[in-house]
Formats: C-alpha cells, structure tokens, sequence
C-alpha cells in the first residue's frame, strides 16, 4: 500500500500541475498533506511533519539561495558577465567563438539561475554573432549547453544544492564529482553537438530583448569579473581537498572547512563583489544595495517550490514510508543510481521543471542511500541529470529556447530536447563510469 499511496500522490501533483496549472509550491504542499493522511497520519501530524519538512529544508539552504541570488545579480547587473563574455570572445578569436561562450556559460551559470543567466547572455550572442557573421545556433548552443550544465551538476546552483542537503551530501564532494562530469558533458553537449544543427539557422528575432549593453568604462576588470564569480567554487573546492587529504582535527582543515562552507563561501563572495564589481566600479552602496534586495524577490517562487520538496520528503520520512521504500530496496539488483536517474526522468517528462523533479525524487529515494550505502554525491548527480532530460512543450526552457533562437516547435524539439537529452545521457554515464572508479 505505502508504494501504491506514494505512486497516486505523484499521478495527483502531475495532474494539478498539467491539467489544471496549480503553483507548484501549492501543489507539493497539497499532495505531501494527502499523502500524509493516506499513510495514516491525522491532520495535525500532517501538518507538523509539513512545517518540519519546510523548516529544515529552508534552514539550510536559506542563506546559501539568498547570497547565491545576491551574487548572480551584481555579476549581471554590475557588467560583470558582459565584461567576462567580451573579454573570452576577443581572446579566443572568431574561429573559436563557441569555446568562449562556453566557458562564460560555465563562469555566469555558476552564480545564478538557468533562465537569469540565458535572458542575460543571448543578447551578447546575438550581438557577437551579428559582428563575426557566424550562424546563431553554432556559436550559442554551446552558451546555452554549459548554462543547463551547471544547472544539473555543480554547487553552489541552487538545484544541485538543494538536493545535496536532502540527502546530506558534502558539497565539495560533490562539486569535484560535478566538475570530472561537466567537462566531458559540456563538450559534447555544446560544441560538438551544434556543429550539426547549421541546417536550423535563423536570423534573431526583433523586438525580443532590450539588454543593457555597458559602455566599457561601466564595467569592472576582466579579472575582477572573474574573480567575484568563481570565488565560491574556489573555496569549496579547496575544503574539499583538505577534508580529503587531512585528519579532522587538523586546525588548517578546520579554517578551509569553515570558508568552505557553502553559505561562507557564497557570503565572502557577496561582499568582496560589493566592493569590487559596485563600490570601487563608481557606485554608490545604496545602488549596489538595491541589486541584492532585487535579486531575492525574482527567487521567491524557486525558494517555496524547494521548500515544497522538503515538505513532501519529510511526510515520506515521518509516516514510515521511507522505511518501507528502503526494506523493499535491500534485496533489490537495481543500481541506487540509475533508479534516482529513472524515476528524476519521469518526473522531468511528466511535469517539465527540473527542479520539481529533482525535489520530488530526492524525497522519493533518499531512504535508499543507508540501505544501499550509495554514494550521497552520485546520488545528487544522477539526479540532476534525470531531471534534464527529454525537455518539451511543458517545460518552459523549451520556450525561452524556441523564442530567442526564432525556431518552430518540431525544430526545437530536434534542437533543445535533443541537447537536453544528451547531457542527460552523457551525465547517468558519468557517475556509473564514477561510481566504479570510486567503489
């Protein structure tokens, strides 16, 4: 029963989310109240293990989601992300004009979220591509490729992170799986992957967009740019090889471990960008403080649709479904892995957002990782890249694709969906080829 229970909770979110268009945060809160009273839990169990399942998700991941939002923000708001795109592009040269886009897609997609960072970008490839007369899809795919990447795989990107803290995954763990996974993806995914779409060119569509293009004294440093946006990765992955490579009472491990925190990195992060993208840049704090408080209402929604995950999974947990899933999992030949990936790739067809299907099945598998003693990390990457795939018309990226690169439906379909699915497949290969060097 408790399986039966949980598979009509999800054919109900699937119908108040396709058929009827309910918020997904009212959605996952609604289906985890039913599913609790399914499982035998009275009303006000139902809505304690609620609150609890909120209260800790977003008790860990408040301050990492709102200096992640800060960051992303000034990156773009301060010409930050433009300084960084023009720099790579006159560098590296027209004939490797999708190499530079590539890499600004894995710098900017690092601070901020899929679609902040695509709206912010595609101005810059329309502009690049007008001046070097190169085909659109060719030279922004790749853009496109490493943004969606970091989406899936790498922290501090609030999807990944999310997921982490579910299932109690080290972030810088999982942050140097992440990278061994992205590099190999991206490639594929982007440069190789547009060298077959030529047959697709369009022309930009008018009208669309109206960037903010900097003036080149409005913008700081290259290196600067650069700096305030990786600064977090560094730092976690910095504590990671310490916590690797040092006992635990090491006081230099200690200090690494305490910057490398995820909510310290991103927070150092936050105020070194201050000064140097804002203060030192020619403006003043006032401005600069109006881009933060910004960049947190523009995550509101993502922030409850997470915290509506966090609901259901606690509901799972509280009502001894979680047991249940993890008794039934002890005997059971199929990899913990690739079940993460299958049931994040149904969800992900079914619903369109990945980052509802990556919530949802985090709560759905996380009892199987003390059965299994699955690695915490893998899990977090076969996840995320179960919830990427097979992208369509449910999905609003799909759109944002189709609209800015002035392509039907059916051409989308043989161009977004294909390069989702792609670093979908190329990720599930990734952590299996990891999970055997590993264990």
């Amino acid at each position: 029963m408790p399986i039966t229970i949980i598979a009509a909770g999800v054919i109900l979110l699937l119908v108040l989310m396709i058929v009827f268009k309910v918020n997904g945060f009212i959605a996952l809160v609604f289906v985890a109240a039913v599913v609790a009273i399914a499982e035998g839990m009275t009303p006000l169990e139902a809505v304690a293990s609620i609150q609890k399942g909120i209260g800790g998700t977003l008790g860990s991941l408040a301050l990492i989601l709102g200096f992640g939002a800060m960051l992303g923000r000034l990156v773009s708001d301060t010409g930050a992300a433009q300084r960084v795109a023009t720099t790579l592009i006159a560098a590296f040269g027209k004939q490797r004009l999708q190499w530079a886009l590539m890499i600004t897609g894995l710098i900017v997609g690092l601070a901020m979220f899929y679609e902040v960072g695509f709206v912010l970008l595609l101005p810059l490839v329309f502009t690049v591509v007008a001046a070097a007369q190169m085909p659109l899809l060719y030279v922004g795919v790749p853009m496109v490729a490493a943004l969606s990447v970091t989406h899936c795989f790498l922290p501090p990107h609030p999807g990944p992170t999310a997921i982490a803290t579910i299932f109690g995954a080290n972030l810088g763990t999982t942050l140097l799986y992440g990278m061994m996974i992205t590099i190999p993806t991206v490639i594929v995914a982007g440069p190789i992957f547009s060298t077959f779409l030529k047959s697709f060119e369009r022309t930009p569509p008018e009208g669309l967009f109206n960037p903010k293009i900097f003036e080149d004294h409005e913008m700081p440093g290259f290196w600067t740019s650069i700096f305030a946006a990786v600064i977090p990765v560094i730092l976690m992955a910095v504590a990671a090889v310490f916590e690797l490579t040092m006992p635990k009472e090491n006081p230099v491990r200690q200090f690494f471990e305490f910057i490398g925190n995820p909510a310290v990195a991103l927070f150092i992060a936050v105020v070194i960008a201050v000064f140097t993208l804002g203060l030192r840049n020619g403006r003043k704090m006032e401005e600069v403080m109006d881009m933060c408080g910004d960049s947190i209402a523009a995550i509101a929604m993502i922030v409850f649709i997470i915290a509506g995950g966090g609901a259901f999974k606690q509901v799972l947990v509280d009502s001894g479904v979680g047991d249940y899933i993890a008794d039934m999992m002890r005997d059971s030949s199929l990899s913990p892995l690739l079940m993460c990936w299958t049931v994040a790739a149904m969800l992900r067809i079914a619903l369109g957002s990945a980052t509802v299907a990556a919530i949802t099945t985090a709560g759905i598998v996380t009892p199987i990782i003390a059965v299994t003693h699955a690695d915490p990390a893998l899990m977090v990457l076969a996840v995320g890249s179960g919830s990427v795939i097979a992208s369509h018309v449910n999905d609003p990226g799909f759109w944002l694709f189709k609209g800015y690169f002035n392509l039907t439906v059916v051409e989308t379909l043989k161009t977004w969906t294909v390069m989702e699915t792609l670093i979908s497949i190329l990720g599930l290969a990734g952590v299996l080829i990891l999970n055997t060097i590993i264990h």
